[in-house]
């Protein structure tokens, strides 16, 4: 029996969808490997513990808050030097965080602070004996590579969306922790987040995401797609990279090898064609839909379902199906 560990990731003291996949994920492991305690780490502003009650009902046993006026922003140094110590003294079996940017920033600094090595961007795991085995995606997601750690803890990090996060029905217990390093000492500090208001989804955490290419012509005709991502309600806007080095979105919605990775429940890609460097940041979505002029578009070999057709004349059509479902359902 071996308690897991998982980082929780807030913003504005609000939980993100990722914290809850990690925990969910660090449950999961738990209950594999014989049922040990989950512990879940949440850093912010205070009243930030007032997440416990969603990490509890994720799969968290005991709910560390660590809580100080200085850390409402992510801080580097103190985050990765909090989560190592507490990894250090908890003798933890694994460790989990999202692949999201602060995921990816924070976890290898964790494992070099705890000299054990880590997998990253993980879309799937299990344990074999005393190993962590887990599933990457490589070669712009055409090879699906194994990766095994043996030491003690696994460092890990999940792909946003690749663990379903499920009702475990537990009540967490709080544990309130302090920082190991002073904020105020912090040499990085973060000052502002740019990108997308409080009142959207983040790509990461929406279950549904609605992506634009060069087949809209113009940046003013990403209204079709955004009315379509407004009809789902729950859905965010995306674009390819050719969209956003021409200035037509903002580069924070760049999905592909150098932009944003998601996995949402639905993908719909509106006159993509479906470049490789694209694919790499959106091939693992649960079902992929694509709408685009050209039969032979690369994105259909991937897409669950195709509509070959005028994006101009199909969109709005789906839209509008779309908001007459919601609003029968």
């Amino acid at each position: 029996m071996a308690n897991m560990f998982a980082f929780a990731e807030s913003r504005g003291g609000v939980l993100r969808k990722v914290a809850l996949e990690a925990v969910s994920a660090a449950r999961q492991a738990a209950d594999a490997t014989g049922g040990g305690e989950v512990h879940a780490l949440v850093i912010g502003a205070p009243g930030v513990a007032s997440c416990a009650g969603a990490l509890g009902q994720a799969g968290a046993d005991v709910v560390v808050a660590v809580e100080h006026a200085d850390l409402a922003r992510y801080s580097p140094e103190v985050f990765a030097a909090t989560a190592a110590e507490r990894l250090k003294t908890g003798g933890y079996r694994a460790a989990f965080f999202a692949a999201s940017a602060e995921g990816r920033d924070l976890a290898p600094r964790v494992a070099a602070t705890l000299g054990v090595s880590m997998a990253s961007d993980l879309t799937e795991f299990s344990f074999e004996g005393e190993a962590l085995v887990g599933q990457h995606p490589t070669h712009i997601g055409k090879v699906m590579t194994t990766v095994r750690l043996a030491g003690t803890p696994a460092v890990a990090t999940l792909r946003p969306g690749a663990v379903l996060v499920a009702d475990a029905g537990r009540t967490a217990k709080v544990e309130q922790g302090a920082p190991t390093l002073d904020p105020s000492s912090a040499r990085v500090v973060v000052t502002a987040l740019g990108g997308k208001g409080d009142a959207e989804l983040d790509l990461a955490d929406a279950p549904v995401v609605v992506s634009g290419g060069r087949g809209l012509r113009e940046a003013a005709n990403f209204t079709l797609v955004e009315e379509l991502a407004a009809a789902f309600g729950n859905a965010a806007v995306g674009a390819t990279r050719a969209v956003t080095d021409d200035g037509w979105r903002d580069p924070s919605t760049q999905i592909g090898q150098t932009g944003r990775i998601v996995s949402p429940d639905l993908y719909v890609a509106v006159g993509i064609s479906g470049a490789i460097q694209h694919l790499a940041g959106m091939r693992t979505s649960k079902t992929i839909v694509a709408i685009n002029k050209d039969k032979d578009a690369p994105i259909f070999k991937l897409a669950d379902y195709g509509i070959v057709g005028d994006l101009f004349e199909v969109v709005p059509v789906l839209t509008e199906a779309v908001r007459k479902a919601k609003a029968g359902a």
